[in-house]
């Protein structure tokens, strides 16, 4: 068919039902239409020319055009497309390079296979907006809840209506039990939004923690007003949940707030989720505190909390150790969750029975090393001394406090640990130097003789080596691994040094070496401690 005046309104008229009917702009649809004439003007002119085609948003009226680009000479591949500034002279006054000449072409007749062409175009150019269109709509709402309709169940995952559009309830979002019909209407969250090239997927779920905090926010007022917060949620979806809450306002209670009237708020969110049991929790800044409220019911009568590996210990009376891990461990594990933490949970008499082995451990310690008798070792560990060092370096008042101790027996006991100490570091030192260890590491500041042994076993033999290691490797740490935390073992971990202590002897070995330059170092240290300074004071 030919574009004539007589179809030329009937464009702009279908552009409009198409649009209408797709809900998407008339001009996207007059785009593709554009595209749909170019791509058949090429297949009757010849590919290698630049057709272009207008549509009049007014008159409907399809305007072909030919555009030749002027390039250098050297550069002309495209004879259709392209022309020399020789021949634009022709054309155009004082043709420049990068200048373009427009001339109209006659319209051309498109035959069947043009015109399924064109269509396949026009209905490909529709599909891409629609999916557009989506894809912005449900971007900017990932993080909240909608309400949809169940259309069909496949493999398990649930497809639900979006209109327009679908997303898919995975079968590992669902909780567990329930079950859907086409037409059922639920409730889900949007966890995340995907451009991709079959369109854009939604993903939705309704075992997201974030599912559970949205449902509190929309029955409690306090939580969408801001005065009241949740800071963690740990969830057993369909089973059991703990939220922590902080209000900041004291005369609110947050818990008292989230449970509501007779527990009437707390009561919509557990119907929401099959009947989920939830703990509602005080957030606490110290977690130690904090964990003792998460492992409600449970009673706690101790808790040993070790910052570094991220680790707490927890003592409980042996008719509350049931209670405290829950069933299949569901009480203990929510609350590890809750707070981050990796937790130990132990009876009193199991941790009676660690202190007291811990207790001859260090006693025999003392008797062997100082050659004390068993009665004058146990003062010294009762009185707090751990090891040597200790005993060694420590005023001799600390020493004298001690019942059936003088001035001479502390000065005695302080030179038996000196003396020990001396040919432990000599042994240790001789031992290194044996494994071909380099005095450069050994008179590096912060390297005790028996460190420099550990890494000498280890085949840091001079000090390039040491400041190649990693912080990690000198002082160990945690690597999490499907979902688990993994413990790193250190070099000189055994030594109880920080990751800061081995950050700083590895920079500075570094700098000992020319590596970095400490100038530079400082101008970055400067710049940290400006941004910490700004982020305080936007906080």
């Amino acid at each position: 068919m030919a574009i004539t005046s007589a179809n030329q309104l009937e464009l702009l008229q279908t552009a409009e039902a198409v649009a209408r009917e797709k809900q998407i702009d008339p001009g996207l649809v007059v785009e593709a239409m554009e595209e749909s004439l170019s791509r058949a003007a090429k297949s009757r002119y010849g590919s290698e020319m630049d057709i272009r085609v207008s549509i009049d948003r007014k008159t409907g009226r399809a305007k072909f055009t030919r555009v030749r680009t002027v390039v250098a000479e050297e550069e002309l591949e495209n004879y259709q497309a392209e022309m020399t500034v020789e021949t634009a002279k022709q054309y155009m006054e004082n043709p420049q390079i990068g200048d373009t000449f427009v001339e109209e072409v006659p319209p051309v007749e498109m035959g069947r296979i043009a015109a399924q062409s064109a269509k396949q175009v026009i209905l490909q150019k529709v599909r891409e907006a629609e999916r557009d269109k989506q894809y912005e709509e449900f971007k900017d709402r990932v993080g909240t809840i909608i309400n949809v309709a169940v259309k069909r169940e496949e493999y398990g995952n649930i497809v639900v209506d979006l209109n327009p559009g679908e997303g898919v309830l995975r079968r590992n979002e669902k909780i567990g039990r329930e079950l859907y019909r086409p037409g059922d209407r639920i409730r889900v969250y949007i966890k995340d939004v995907r451009r991709e090239p079959r369109g854009p997927q939604i993903f939705l779920s309704r075992t997201a923690n974030e599912f559970m905090a949205e449902l509190f926010k929309m029955e409690v007022p306090e939580i969408y007003e801001g005065i009241i917060e949740i800071k963690a949620v740990a969830r057993d979806p369909g089973s059991r949940a703990k939220i922590g809450v902080i209000s900041y306002d004291s005369s609110i209670d947050p818990v008292g707030a989230c449970v509501g009237m007779r527990g009437s708020r707390v009561q919509a969110v557990v119907n929401e989720l099959q009947g989920e049991k939830i703990d509602i929790i005080p957030w606490n800044e110290d977690m130690p505190t904090f964990l003792v409220n998460a492992l409600q019911p449970a009673e706690v009568s101790k808790v040993v909390f070790d910052e570094d590996a991220e680790r707490i210990e927890v003592v409980v009376p042996e008719e509350q150790l049931s209670l405290a891990i829950g069933r299949r461990g569901q009480n203990v594990r929510l609350a590890s969750q809750l707070t981050g933490l990796n937790i130990d949970i132990m009876t009193e008499e199991e941790e009676s029975a660690r202190r007291q082995k811990e207790f001859e451990e260090r006693t025999q310690l003392f008797v062997d090393t100082l050659d004390l008798d068993e009665f004058f070792a146990q003062l010294l560990v009762a009185e707090g001394f751990t090891n040597l060092e200790e005993v060694a370096y420590v005023e001799l008042d600390e020493l004298t406090v001690i019942d059936g101790v003088d001035e001479d027996t502390a000065e005695e006991l302080q030179a038996r640990a000196r003396d020990f100490l001396e040919a432990k570091n000599k042994a240790a030192l001789d031992h290194a130097r044996e494994l071909g260890v380099e005095d450069s590491l050994v008179e590096f500041e912060g390297l005790t003789p028996q460190m420099v042994e550990a890494l000498a076993e280890d085949g840091v033999k001079t000090l390039e080596d040491f400041a190649t290691c990693a912080d990690w490797e000198l002082a160990g740490g945690w690597t999490t691994v499907d979902g688990e935390r993994v413990k790193d073992d250190g070099l000189l971990e055994k030594f109880d040094v920080s990751l800061e202590e081995a950050q700083t002897m590895v920079m500075t070995a570094r700098i000992l070496l020319g590596w970095v330059d400490p100038t530079e170092l400082e101008g970055e240290t400067a710049e940290d401690e400006g941004d910490e300074n700004e982020e305080e004071a936007t906080a």
